[in-house]
């Protein structure tokens, strides 16, 4: 929240309105006085690792009443405030809306009293409304994440780290209730992101005979000398009579059938702690600047708006519309029409739990290996695991090869069960072994050991090494039938530079990384002089790490190849940097990716920086290196692969059976060796031969890249006079340029 705070506030700022914090959510509004504060530019300094909200929230059952909306109203008229932005859930909203309808006779009451004058109510005669969702259970209809919701997540899969330790030295069965009393995407995407054995969530209640169900396939895991069993319940989580399923009863019910060593862990609030994800920073950043361009552009005809995540965009959606569809969730369910309610929940709610309904177990026919290329990157492990499971489920026998194309050529192909992959989603790197070797030196012996094993797919896990090793595996077909078989790739990468892709497994944790250290990094200067931090990241010549990393973490300037710079663009943001300083900021934060400029090195622009702010701050550097590749993925990297992976197999599955004529697999066509990447908002297949128009193959970036639309945001709520162009936020196609208007312009949010 604190990060969509510091994103209105600024934005605001930079569009020449009055922004004022209204401290206590409603409460605030009602009561006013000192709870209606102006804000300025430093005052959201330092706020975007800050967990909950600054500012403060409250229930207020005083909004809900006439006069207590009278009393609002009051208080914004007093200050000139038309224009309100609302972060909270579907009640909040709700709220919102009723106050805008009655502002107009809101105001005519407060004028009859006397409170007001004939001027106040002409120049505030309009209320405009926009809102964004601040919900940890990501249970508003309109949007695939609410603010919160990830770092949730983070939480969750923190604790169930923690407890997977215990396994090492117990056999335990664990059962972890996760909150969700109307909504189980926190306890369906926790148990994805961390391999659990059973999931119950309000959309699905399980079939009558669960109970045996379920503990017959504890009992299977631990003849698979499995040690530790998870069980996730959403603690509104019910079977198909509407009987509560609590942690309790399915711990009896283990202990009772089964006997084994049975704990509850619930998890309650501190879901809701902890310091904020890089994911949600970025999120609240982009929607607090859509927020306030909504703002700009409504009138009185306009209806309240919500900004909306839609795949990668962030959007306007009809306030009421998605309330509306929000509250018909929750009939379809009182009601249990389940399948409706998780239709109308969205299509990101649906992929999480059809993924889900994947993983049970049948026998094999097909021959499928999947290998891991290029850098380690974490959530590799997580995709690994899904792809064995799920071909397992879908009829084939799996080979895992280690050590990529290299370790194929060797023959380190051996064939791997569902038992094997078992706690693999926590796992950071590649437990396959991974190198960046191509197969172009060694087509002769990766065919021999196709032949040997007689492999009809393959499924390629990897990042730029694993895009042109597909490129070369297809392009050998003419010579070698034995690559004649479906082909798939799953880009994987903390660089994020594989074309045909917005994201890449692991550049989430990659990010998470440097968020977090350059929090540490900023912190270690509190209460010394001022001071600036120069800070370099990897990625090669792709600079997706520190631009996003940047936005996250509240960068003064980020430098990256695809944009290029000169000395005076070096002297510019040091000048810019240096009059900060000279205000109550005290820290500064310079991100420069790797391969950025030659001959400006991250060296060259510490000396630079550390020369001419002398007198006003000093400097350090630090080089991020490989700690970005390592750690636990995140849980939207275990998620993301968990899912991309499930989906490749049922497209191998399918190439498979259209492919397989005469008793054997032949599969030669260009749309049989393809790249599944997230587009936009849909998971798109697509030949990588098709990708190569969109390469540069010399820097081993995509030609075009999406992400280089946020640059212009992080610059504005870094304080610089730029232009941003509507149209980069994804939600109008014609162009608009807002200025910072002058300082006394009168609107205010």
């Amino acid at each position: 929240m604190n990060a969509a705070v510091r994103a209105v506030v600024r934005m605001g700022i930079y569009v020449g309105a009055k922004v004022y914090f209204i401290h206590e959510g409603y409460q605030g509004m009602v009561d006013g006085g000192d709870n209606i504060e102006e804000a300025s530019w430093e005052s959201v300094s330092s706020m975007l690792q800050v967990g909950g909200t600054v500012i403060g929230s409250a229930r207020c059952k005083e909004f809900r009443t006439h006069e207590g909306r009278l009393k609002a109203a009051h208080n914004l008229v007093e200050r000139g405030i038309t224009n309100l932005c609302v972060i909270g859930g579907d009640g909040s909203l709700t709220g919102a809306n009723l106050f805008r309808e009655e502002w107009s006779s809101l105001l005519d009451e407060l004028l009859q009293k006397g409170l007001i004058s004939k001027e106040a109510v002409r120049s505030n005669s309009e209320l405009h409304i926009v809102g964004m969702v601040g919900s940890i259970d990501n249970d508003f209809c309109g949007t695939d994440m609410t603010i919160g919701t990830d770092s949730a997540l983070h939480r969750i899969i923190e604790v169930v780290d923690a407890i997977m330790t215990t396994a090492q030295s117990h056999q335990r069965t664990f059962v972890l209730e996760v909150m969700g009393r109307h909504c189980g995407y926190l306890a369906m995407v926790s148990a994805l992101a961390c391999g659990a054995d059973w999931v119950f969530i309000p959309e699905m209640p399980p079939e009558d005979g669960w109970e045996d169900n379920m503990c017959q396939k504890l009992s299977e895991n631990r003849a698979d000398k499995k040690r530790l069993n998870i069980i996730i319940v959403a603690e509104g989580a019910i079977d198909h009579h509407n009987k509560p399923i609590t942690p309790d009863y399915i711990k009896e019910l283990v202990v009772r059938c089964l006997g084994f060593d049975t704990r509850v862990t619930i998890l309650g609030h501190v879901q809701r702690g902890g310091t904020p994800s890089a994911f949600d920073r970025i999120l609240a950043s982009r929607m607090g600047v859509e927020a306030v361009l909504a703002l700009l552009e409504a009138s009185a005809s306009t209806p309240a708006c919500v900004v909306s995540l839609v795949g990668n965009q962030a959007v306007r959606l009809p306030l009421m519309e998605c309330v509306q569809m929000t509250q018909e969730v929750q009939k379809a369910m009182d009601e249990k029409r389940f399948e409706e309610a998780v239709r109308l929940r969205g299509r990101s709610f649906e992929n999480n739990l059809s993924t889900y309904r994947l993983l049970s177990y049948r026998k094999s026919s097909f021959n499928v290996a999947v290998l891991n290329v290029g850098a380690p990157a974490a959530g590799m492990n997580a995709a690994v695991r899904s792809a064995v499971r799920v071909g397992i489920t879908e009829g084939h026998k799996m080979f895992a090869v280690s050590d990529g194309f290299e370790g194929f050529s060797k023959g380190q192909v051996r064939e791997i069960k569902w038992g094997d992959v078992g706690g693999w989603t926590g796992q950071g790197g590649s437990l396959l072994g991974t190198k960046r070797t191509l197969p172009g030196k060694h087509l002769d012996k990766i065919a021999e050991q196709m032949k040997i094993h007689n492999i009809n797919a393959l499924l390629v896990i990897g990042g730029f090494e694993a895009y042109v090793g597909l490129l070369e595996l297809s392009a050998a077909r003419a010579n070698y039938e034995e690559f004649c078989v479906p082909m798939c790739m799953l880009p994987a990468t903390i660089s994020n530079n594989v074309p045909g892709t917005d994201l890449s497994i692991g550049a989430d944790t990659s990010l998470n990384a440097i968020v977090e250290t350059c929090d540490r990094i900023k912190q270690s200067a509190s209460g010394t002089k001022r001071r600036v931090f120069i800070i370099e990241t990897m990625g090669g010549y792709c600079g997706y790490l520190a631009t996003v990393g940047g936005l996250a973490a509240g960068a003064d300037a980020v430098y990256i190849y695809e944009e290029p710079f000169d000395i005076r663009d070096l002297q510019a943001n040091v000048e810019h940097l240096t009059e900060k300083m000279k205000t109550s900021i005290q820290r500064g934060l310079v991100l420069r990716n790797e391969n950025s400029n030659e001959n400006f090195t991250t060296d060259f622009i510490y000396q630079l920086y550390s020369e001419e702010g002398r007198g006003v701050f000093d400097c350090r550097k630090n080089i991020l290196g490989h700690m970005q590749q390592g750690g636990a993925p995140s849980p939207f990297d275990r998620n993301f692969g968990t899912k991309i992976s499930a989906k490749a197999m049922q497209w191998i599955t399918r190439t498979l059976k259209e492919s397989f004529k005469g008793g054997r697999v032949f599969a030669n066509s260009e749309d049989t060796a393809c790249l599944l990447g997230m587009r936009r908002r849909a998971l798109v297949f697509q030949p990588v031969a098709e990708l190569r128009d969109e390469t540069d193959f010399v820097h081993r970036i995509p030609k075009e890249q999406w992400w280089l639309k946020l640059r212009p945001l992080m610059k504005i709520l870094a304080k610089y006079k730029t232009s941003y162009d509507v149209s980069d936020s994804g939600q109008l196609e014609h162009v608009t340029r807002f200025q910072p208007k002058d300082s006394n312009s009168s609107s205010a949010i």
